[in-house]
C-alpha cells in the first residue's frame, strides 16, 4: 500500500502541472471511479472529452486501491467523477486530498436523501448501489453534465442536448426492465446474489432481493449467514441463485452445497454485473448493455 506522504507527493505534482490541459489537447479530461460513471460521462460530453476509468470490468470497487498508475491519471485529470457513498472506501483520502486542488465530483450528491437506501449494520450510511434503479441514475447524468456545463460553457449546448438524449434513452430503459421483471409469476420474483448490491433494483422494479454479504463486500460472511440463506431458499423453493462478476464465487458455492445437503437442488443462474460492467467495446461494457443482460440472465433462470 502506497504510503500516505506518497500521496502528498502526487498532489504537489497535480498543484504544479500546466493548467487548461483541455486548451492542450483540444479535449477535456475527465477520469472517473467505476465504468458506470464513465458510460454516463461520455455520453454527456461526446467528443469534447477523454474518459478513462481507473476500475475495469470485473473489478470490486469496495476493496479497490489506487495504483501509481491511477494517481498520476488522476493528477492528471481535469475533473473526476467518483459514485460517493463510500462506494470506493479504499480510496476516499486520494479522492478528498485531490479535492482541495481541483474538481472532484460525487455523481451521487444530487440525489435526495429520501430516495436513498439505508444500510443496515452501517451506521445510517446509504446504500452506494444507486445505478441499479435507472430512474436514480438519471440523477448521475444531470449532475455530470451540470458540472461540466458550469465548467465548461463553451459547450453548454452540446452538453445539454447529449445530456437529454441519454436521458430519454434511460426512461425507455426503465420501463423495460419494469416490464421484463413484471413479467416473471410473483412466487419466482426473487433475486438472491453474493451480495446486497441489488436493493434499488428490488425496489425500483417489485422483486424480493436477498444478498449473503451486506451492501460492501468489505464484511464477511458467516455461517449463520450462509444457514439463514439456505433455510429462505429450501422453504420458498427458489430455483436460482446467480454469482456476481465482481465478487468471488465462494459465498454463492458454499449457499449451493448447503442447500443440496437439505435435498434442495438450486442452480446458479448465471453470473449477474453488480459493481462493474462487462468487457470495454462490448454491449455489456456500457450502462445499457449492462442493465439489460442482467435482467436477461434474471428473467430466463427464474421463469
Amino acid at each position: 500500500m502506497l504510503k500516505t506522504i506518497s500521496y502528498f507527493l502526487i498532489l504537489m505534482l497535480a498543484a504544479c502541472a500546466p493548467k487548461k490541459k483541455e486548451e492542450q489537447s483540444g479535449k477535456i479530461r475527465i477520469v472517473t471511479t467505476t465504468g458506470m460513471i464513465k458510460d454516463a460521462a461520455e455520453n454527456v460530453a461526446g467528443n469534447h472529452a477523454e474518459v478513462v476509468a481507473l476500475i475495469g470490468p470485473g473489478v470490486d470497487p469496495h476493496l479497490y486501491k489506487a495504483s501509481q498508475g491511477d494517481l498520476e491519471r488522476l493528477t492528471g485529470a481535469d475533473i473526476i467523477f467518483y459514485n460517493g457513498l463510500h462506494l470506493e472506501g479504499k480510496m476516499g483520502e486520494v479522492l478528498e486530498k485531490l479535492g482541495r486542488i481541483k474538481p472532484v465530483i460525487a455523481v451521487t450528491k444530487d440525489i435526495p436523501d429520501s430516495l436513498l437506501r439505508t444500510a443496515p449494520g452501517f451506521a445510517g450510511a446509504h446504500d452506494p448501489h444507486v445505478w441499479f434503479d435507472v430512474s436514480l441514475w438519471k440523477h448521475a447524468v444531470t449532475t455530470i453534465q451540470t458540472e461540466l456545463s458550469t465548467r465548461y460553457p463553451i459547450f453548454d449546448s452540446t452538453f445539454r442536448h447529449q445530456s437529454a438524449h441519454h436521458l430519454l434513452q434511460l426512461d425507455s430503459l426503465h420501463r423495460e426492465v419494469s416490464e421484463n421483471i413484471q413479467s416473471l409469476p410473483d412466487a419466482q420474483r426473487v433475486l438472491i446474489t453474493a451480495h446486497d448490491a441489488f436493493g434499488y433494483f428490488g425496489d425500483a422494479y417489485k422483486i424480493e432481493v436477498r444478498g449473503l454479504q451486506g451492501i460492501s463486500t468489505l464484511s464477511e460472511f458467516g455461517l449463520r449467514d450462509v444457514t439463514e440463506l439456505v433455510t429462505f431458499i429450501t422453504q420458498r423453493k427458489i430455483k436460482a441463485i446467480f454469482i456476481e462478476t465482481s465478487v468471488s464465487e465462494k459465498s454463492i458455492n458454499a449457499v449451493v452445497d448447503g442447500c443440496r445437503q437439505r435435498n434442495w437442488n438450486v442452480r446458479i443462474g448465471g453470473a449477474l454485473y453488480s459493481d462493474a460492467m462487462g468487457p470495454w467495446n462490448t454491449p455489456e461494457g456500457t450502462y445499457i448493455g449492462m442493465v439489460r443482460a442482467n435482467v436477461k440472465t434474471i428473467t430466463q433462470a427464474l421463469k
